[in-house]
């Protein structure tokens, strides 16, 4: 049989080719996406439940410039308020939501945005999702970073002064299994002060491994939550299994984590539904787990390699500010990290009404962040990256650009005693 998790060949054989065929052209070919997978923990939680049936009710076209009138007057927001700021009638008012979101970001956060840099350790992937550069049936070039490697690429990036750091890796159990990432997690907590986690998805004593190994948070990114349109864009893997995915930040919480992410990757579907599940799923673990820190993303989709057939639905820039002035509104408590797919304008922007978290010195990419930050020339054993960015500024930079605007930049602001 094929080895799903990684085909880096010039040419994929005639049997992988074929197999891809079937699975794009093929709906019969997929296993059931709402089919849990063996070893899969299920747990019982009314949040999907909860979630999706207002998802799926919500009509956006039906609410009013009166509806928005009303939501931006009431001193707390309820989830209809929430579902009339996402809609198309609240275009109009997006200068009296930005002032309202400042407003609320000032209240909890003060005037600070918090930075941080992902480190992608590996891209192997045995996932067939077909707007991902990590894909397994897209050619590119594969690479795991050993615990020496991690350790130096760490090193350089503490040596910046960032003091937050988010572990990615491509979703492979085979290449990248819990073991591993736990002994990142170790080396990472040497080096910096707050560790995160963007991986595949585990069972409820995995997170717990992973805490004890010094992960703080964890962000899973679900996509897309319209479970049809899911199925069209995940077509092999584990990542398939939607009903998994979603449970993963609750799973991540039973575990002891501090702190979960959610997002959806805006332009995979309708973006108003996608925006409305996302802050729903937050919204509703909030109030079953009281203690926990919650953040949202609200990246959009962007190019990647070897795939010039993506075709978003276009999500513009003041569709995007309209959302997370909506999140804001709604969740004054929860962060909001906008990431590099963003223009440095529309960061520098955004930071001062809603966003209040920024990835700074960003490379999607495996094993080069040592010749980025320090122009040493490498042996070219770099892997390819998950994804373009658009805002590729330093540490220093967005430090000082971060300053310049009156605000102040903030590297941590916990003590572990």
């Amino acid at each position: 049989m094929e080895n799903q998790f990684f085909i880096d060949s010039d040419t994929l054989s005639k049997a992988a080719l074929e197999k891809k065929h079937r699975l794009e052209t093929d709906p019969s070919a997929r296993t059931n996406h709402m089919e849990y997978m063996p070893g899969m923990e299920v747990i019982e939680s009314d949040i999907c439940e909860r979630v999706m049936s207002h998802m799926n009710s919500y009509d956006y076209s039906k609410y009013t410039a009166k509806d928005v009138t009303a939501a931006l007057e009431h001193e707390v927001c309820t989830i209809d308020d929430f579902k009339a700021l996402l809609s198309p009638a609240a275009e109009p008012f997006l200068e009296q939501m930005a002032q309202r979101a400042r407003t609320e970001t000032g209240k909890h956060f003060g005037n600070t945005v918090y930075l941080f840099t992902p480190l992608y350790i590996a891209n192997y992937c045995e996932n067939y999702c077909v707007y991902c550069g990590f894909n397994c049936y897209n050619k590119i070039k594969r690479m795991k970073l050993s615990l020496e490697q991690i350790e130096r690429e760490m090193k350089v990036i503490s040596e910046s002064g960032m003091e937050e750091i988010l572990i990615l890796t491509g979703e492979s159990r085979a290449q990248s299994d819990v073991k591993y990432i736990g002994e990142a997690c170790r080396l990472a907590r040497r080096y910096f002060r707050m560790v995160g986690l963007e991986i595949y998805p585990v069972n409820t004593d995995e997170y717990r491994y992973l805490h004890d190994c010094g992960a703080d948070y964890v962000t899973v990114f679900q996509e897309t939550y319209d479970p049809v349109k899911y199925e069209t864009l995940h077509l092999a893997g584990h990542k398939r299994v939607w009903p998994y995915r979603f449970d993963a930040q609750e799973r991540a919480l039973m575990g002891g984590m501090r702190g979960v992410a959610f997002s959806a990757l805006l332009g995979l579907s309708d973006f108003r539904k996608d925006a409305l599940a996302t802050a729903l799923h937050a919204y509703f673990l909030q109030r079953k787990y009281p203690y926990a820190e919650m953040s949202l993303s609200c990246p959009r989709l962007r190019p990647i390699i070897n795939n010039d057939k993506i075709s978003p639905l276009d999500v513009h820039e003041t569709q995007l500010c309209q959302i997370l002035c909506a999140y804001r509104i709604f969740l004054p408590f929860a962060g909001i990290t906008v990431s590099s797919r963003e223009s440095a304008e529309f960061r520098n922007g955004i930071v001062k009404i809603a966003a209040t978290k920024v990835s700074a010195g960003v490379s999607t990419g495996i094993g080069d962040h040592e010749s980025k930050y320090s122009g040493k020339e490498t042996d070219g054993q770099e892997g390819d990256e998950q994804f373009e960015i658009d805002d590729s500024r330093s540490l220093k930079k967005m430090y000082d650009d971060i300053s310049g605007e009156g605000l102040q930049p903030v590297l941590n602001d916990y003590l572990y005693v």
